[in-house]
């Protein structure tokens, strides 16, 4: 089968792996409309990928070992101690995972890409227009083109969703994450406070940081990255769903950073406090976590793909796992399907079931980790384990569901 004329609708991450993947199946035609113009490889906030989801991936040919990455096993939990400068290790679970830097990840992917696809930096579009047979652009300054598949890659604002009978929006967890990457060398110095292969993870009342190393920009040197979770002290100080993508520090409000100042100085031990203060204000951001998920991921000429079809809580763990395996997934169904309504029928029934599954996921870790968290203090090893079995059991998988959808470790 011949897709004919295909646009992807957005050029990071997932909009790479789904330019690959019907380039791969057999697309006449393939362009990318990236909205931004500046260079993507520069985002250097970082990601994580399960083990077992790498090796599908690699097997599937949309990640290789070549990419830079840091090797993590383990995830101690950590709670202020006034005897102790690193804190009090409450117990360690499991953490099979590779982190990356997400501008070096990329990078990779767009450079896997065949040199005939176009792809169109600073081409936003603003509006997508279903029809017979295919949908209509409609880009910035008014130009229009016409496709015989539209593949929404266009994230949680996502243009092509909004093209759906089921235009969902995100809902408001209730809480912010706040991110930020510190160079290894300028880490506060103490002996065992963190092993290379760890993501250390400070709880506290009401939420927790998770830090692990990522490779530096282009696979050079390797900074520290972290997420804080919490939410605001007064919820009229909430960010809107427009900022979820962040907020960079000249713009975060001084009451989200005087929070997140004094919960760092009330809850966390002395090690972490000078390593989230020694993070270059620059090298920060404040985002509100929103979730979606949309009960179709096809109608018609139209394919949503990452998160224009359901945006997890971060807590998951697989919030790239599960773009890529979109692509491949999409890949597969174009490849083998006798026409563009049976490849889309077949994406929808093989990834729509996944997307709720990690939705689900995160929120439930959400409630256990942020908005009903225990009284850490009192846990040790044991009850941490029970803790966890409890707060990540049920249909979603943490760091992303087998990419031939069997619930599998």
């Amino acid at each position: 089968m011949s897709v004919g004329r295909v646009a992807v609708v957005g050029g990071s991450i997932a909009g790479c792996a789904a330019a690959l993947a019907v380039a791969r199946a057999g697309a006449g035609e393939v362009v990318v409309f990236e909205r931004a113009a500046g260079g993507l490889q520069d985002r250097g906030i970082g990601l994580a990928v399960h083990d077992r989801r790498y090796a599908e991936l690699e097997a599937a040919g949309y990640l290789d070992p070549g990419i830079p990455w840091v090797r993590l096993t383990s995830r101690p939990w950590i709670v202020r101690d006034g005897g102790s400068r690193a804190g009090r290790r409450l117990g360690a679970l499991p953490f099979g995972f590779r982190s990356y830097n997400w501008g070096s990840l990329w990078s990779a992917l767009r450079a896997r890409i065949p040199a005939s696809v176009a792809y169109e930096r600073g081409t936003a579009v603003e509006q997508v227009l279903p029809g017979p047979g295919g949908a209509v652009l409609r880009l910035a300054g008014g130009r229009e083109e016409r496709f015989d598949l539209v593949i929404g890659a266009d994230g949680y604002r996502s243009a092509v969703r909004a093209a759906t009978r089921d235009a969902t929006v995100p809902g408001y967890a209730g809480y912010l994450a706040w991110r930020g990457a510190l160079p290894e060398e300028e880490l506060p110095g103490l002996a065992g406070a963190w092993a290379r292969d760890e993501a250390a993870t400070v709880a506290f009342p009401g939420g927790h940081m998770i830090v692990y190393r990522i490779p530096g920009p282009g696979g050079s040197g390797t900074s520290a990255n972290w997420v804080f979770y919490a939410a605001p002290a007064d919820p009229a100080h909430a960010l809107s769903v427009g900022d979820a993508a962040g907020l960079p520090p000249d713009r975060v409000p001084e009451a989200l950073t005087a929070h997140h100042r004094a919960v760092v100085d009330a809850h966390f031990p002395p090690y972490w406090q000078e390593l989230v203060r020694r993070t270059p204000k620059g090298a920060t951001y404040v985002q509100p976590v929103y979730d979606l998920c949309v009960p179709r991921y096809g109608e018609g000429r139209l394919v949503l793909l990452g998160d224009a079809a359901a945006v997890a809580r971060p807590h998951s763990g697989s919030g790239a796992v599960k773009a890529l395996q979109d692509a491949a997934v999409l890949e597969r169904c174009l490849a083998s399907a006798g026409s563009p309504a049976e490849a889309v029928a077949a994406y929808d029934a093989a990834r729509a079931p996944v997307g709720r599954a990690v939705v689900g996921l995160g929120r439930r870790l959400g409630r256990a980790q942020v908005q009903g968290t225990p009284a850490w203090e009192g846990m040790d090893q044991t009850a941490l384990e029970r803790w966890w079995k409890q707060a990540s059991e049920g249909e979603g998988r943490f760091g992303g569901q087998a990419l031939d959808g069997a619930r599998r470790g």
